[in-house]
């Protein structure tokens, strides 16, 4: 009896063990766990709770920039306001600069080897060598008292004498200076860029003070330190800046300029009030008069003066070689000033191109979040760099000297300037944590750049976007792979991590997920929910889910919490017919040849919404590129195949009034992550049909499912994803009757080649010719 006793115990546990496993492996248990306890600050339908509250910093700086010397120094002083139920004994301060000092932690930490050579540029980043960093040379109350301070590598806390209290506010000053970066040579956010036959720079500036930090009733402060990617986490508060630069450089900075009439001609003044309502970019300054100005040095000093209200963040740019150009753009009785700043080199393609892309953003963004609500939206050229601030960004994108350029150079210029430009949403105004949770800006503005461009152009070649182009990194190593949910320091391959992939996954969720109405609502509830606040990823993923009445949690966690990839296979599919005469007969049916790849469902989509995009609302935008088309379709082979059949009695036929055709399909989910399936019938007249079944197929086992096909016409090819719209990494198996992919691979000179574009061919450049060592 002991001993059954016993046995019926083990029997007992095991069971329970296993269904303890199959429990939390399972694909669509609930995300509890996972998700912070909601309470009175953040509530479980992802909004703000009744008790939110964030804290406050405004800023009064002066800075001055010495072109000499390629220093920046400045003084300031915050007013720190404390809107938490907590007495804070002391603040943090951000000290990002110092993540170039010579013993910053981000040169210690990182990997190094060395081959049978190596060049000059990597023996220099064996050694730090540039000194970086903030030199703090006081810091003090409002009266002058010294303030006891600690500075930890990129943090500096400021001990305070007495508590500030809930609803407290306090004042204290802090001075410094730094030496600027040549970004060609450390590299950098932000920094200048030297033109050495002029002696010339452009700076793009940004990360120039010490800044607070953000204290929330998610993790109390977050001062985790800066080691160079892992971006910014900063408070809103009003700015209140004073910039002195030489007196012939032109500065575009944060918010509006209030001493006009001292920097600017009366020309440019009234060129600028004519671009309020222009329905074009108008020059400011002209490249004419930007080339002029650049061939002097000014030894005067002029102080530009500019505020900002609600802002998280402040940027600037100084220069003379900049032309400028502007257009307004309203929003109700509002005009919001598209602006762009480049030198000469950047164009034609910054005058034709860069503030058209800041207008886009602007309307695409606004449409699926909130009106834009800042004053202006500003694009500066710099060589390589693509970096966000709010109301001001730096993009790169530069012409050939004899004024042509590449397809991907045109492109990629526009799109890191709606990314950049886009990141005022995100996370400029939905200011999320940067410095822990990098896809929380750069994969949403991800997502909203992809809608922007096409918005732009039919058929923009978008980089990241459409499942297909996940596909790479989703069957790549895992070993080399993580979760979205990574800290942004501790994350593989970046880009395809924090940008590409949650892009992707954002698409799937509209086009093939939720629909486009039931997405694009609970989006924009969540924009408008957190705009101006400090969001969490579990305050976007109950947010979706509660304005769309959509369970997401086995979406968000097999996207966003595992490294699965999507590979679903048709096994196997069963014909089995209903039809006057017994089944039986087999018969070859000549299938259609496929010319090109599948179409995109958000292609579709958009063509059949009636929205114009930009290139086909201003024809002037329309370039070489524009419809330009470098690829040679190659037609897939016919394929010849038998039907598989199944027999009936003539009872059994005979008991049947209509005829149908029941086809029998098994799915394999090969990958791990569960998907709808979406299925694509061509019958033998050639029409189609598509069914689409929601991922909650694989509730009850996630690993085989098998579904019945009920079509009046026989079927003549099945295929899985037609329109490639969850991302699947192996089609070979997602057609019956098994059809390979045509693999295309390049043949090449083994000489190198000094290439021409193709703009410069089709204006007879010479062609392509080796280069003679």
């Amino acid at each position: 009896m002991k001993q059954r006793i016993l046995l019926f115990i083990f029997l007992g546990a095991l069971v329970q063990v296993n269904a303890q496993k199959n429990y939390n492996t399972n694909k669509f248990k609930q995300l509890n766990e996972e998700l912070p306890t909601p309470n009175v600050y953040r509530t479980a339908s992802g909004a703000p709770g009744a008790q939110y509250w964030q804290q406050r910093a405004d800023y009064q700086i002066e800075v001055k920039l010495d072109e000499d010397a390629q220093t920046i120094s400045g003084n300031e002083t915050i007013t720190y306001y404390n809107n938490s139920p907590d007495k804070l004994t002391y603040l943090w301060v951000q000290l990002d600069q110092n993540v170039r000092a010579t013993t910053s932690d981000s040169y210690k930490i990182r990997q190094n080897s060395i081959g049978d050579s190596i060049s000059f540029d990597e023996l220099k980043n064996l050694v730090p060598w540039f000194d970086g960093g903030f030199k703090i040379e006081k810091v003090t109350d409002t009266k002058g008292t010294d303030l006891p301070y600690v500075i930890n590598k990129t943090m500096m806390r400021i001990d305070l004498a007495q508590p500030l209290v809930p609803n407290g506010a306090y004042s204290f000053k802090v001075k410094w200076n730094y030496n600027i970066n040549n970004r060609d040579e450390v590299g950098g956010r932000s920094g200048y860029e030297y033109f050495e036959d002029e002696n010339n720079s452009i700076y793009t500036i940004a990360q120039f003070y010490p800044r607070m930090a953000v204290y929330s009733d998610v993790q109390g402060w977050q001062n985790k330190q800066f080691l160079g990617r892992g971006e910014f986490t900063v408070p809103f508060g009003n700015f209140d800046v004073k910039i002195t630069v030489p007196a012939d450089h032109v500065v575009a900075a944060t918010g509006e300029l209030q001493n006009s009439s001292n920097n600017l001609t009366p020309t440019q003044i009234d060129r600028f009030n004519k671009a309020k309502t222009a329905d074009k970019p108008t020059l400011i300054i002209t490249e004419e008069e930007a080339r002029q100005n650049e061939k002097g040095r000014s030894a005067d000093l002029k102080t530009w003066h500019f505020k900002a209200e609600n802002v998280r963040d402040y940027g600037w740019a100084s220069s003379r070689k900049f032309i400028w150009d502007a257009q307004g753009m309203k929003f109700g009785d509002r005009t919001v000033m598209g602006m762009s700043y480049y030198p000469k080199e950047g164009n034609p393609l910054w005058g034709r191109y860069s503030t058209e892309a800041v207008l886009q953003t602007l309307e695409t963004y606004s449409r699926h979040t909130f009106d834009y609500p800042y004053p202006v939206a500003i694009s500066v050229n710099s060589k390589s760099i693509g970096m966000e601030y709010p109301m001001i960004c730096f993009n790169f994108g530069r012409s050939e000297p004899d004024g042509t350029y590449t397809e991907r150079m045109k492109y990629g210029m526009i799109g890191v300037i709606i990314h950049e430009v886009g990141h005022n949403y995100f996370p400029m105004i939905v200011n999320s944590d940067e410095r822990q949770w990098t896809w929380m800006d750069e994969g949403l503005n991800t997502f909203l750049q992809y809608l922007t461009e096409q918005d732009f152009e039919r058929g923009y070649p978008s980089r990241r976007g459409e499942p297909r182009n996940i596909v790479g990194y989703m069957k790549g190593d895992k070993a080399s792979i993580s979760p979205i949910m990574t800290n942004s320091e501790s994350i593989h391959q970046f880009g395809n991590n924090a940008y590409g992939k949650p892009a992707t996954a954002l698409n799937i969720l509209r086009e093939t997920v939720m629909g486009r109405d039931l997405f694009d609502f609970a989006f924009k509830t969540y924009a408008q929910r957190w705009m101006f606040k400090h969001p969490t990823p579990a305050d976007f993923f109950r947010s979706m889910e509660d304005a769309s009445a959509v369970d997401l949690d086995w979406f968000w966690r097999g996207w966003f919490y595992t490294t699965d990839h999507v590979d679903i296979s048709i096994d196997e599919v069963k014909w089995l017919k209903v039809a006057e005469n017994l089944p039986g007969t087999t018969k070859g049916i000549d299938r259609e040849k496929r010319d090109g790849e599948a179409k995109s469902i958000s292609d579709i989509r958009n063509n059949e919404s009636g929205y114009k995009t930009r290139t086909e609302r201003d024809s002037t935008l329309i370039d070489f590129y524009s419809n330009y088309d470098p690829y040679k379709k190659t037609p897939y082979d016919d394929v010849r195949f038998s039907k598989q059949t199944k027999g009936y009695t003539d009872q059994e036929i005979a008991a049947l009034s209509d005829v149908r055709n029941f086809y029998q399909i098994s799915f394999s989910n090969i990958g791990g992550l569960v998907m709808p399936i979406i299925v694509q019938f061509t019958f033998e007249d050639g029409s189609t049909e598509i069914h689409d079944i929601p991922a909650e197929i694989w509730k009850m086992g996630d690993e085989t499912v098998t579904k019945v096909f009920v079509t009046e016409k026989e079927v003549t090819n099945v295929l899985l994803d037609p329109y490639q719209q969850t991302a699947d990494v192996n089609v070979d198996n997602n057609t019956w009757p098994a059809r390979h992919q045509l693999t295309r691979f390049e043949l090449y000179k083994s000489k190198r080649m000094k290439s021409t574009n193709p703009m410069q061919r089709a204006r007879g450049a010479e062609m392509e010719k080796p280069i003679e060592d």
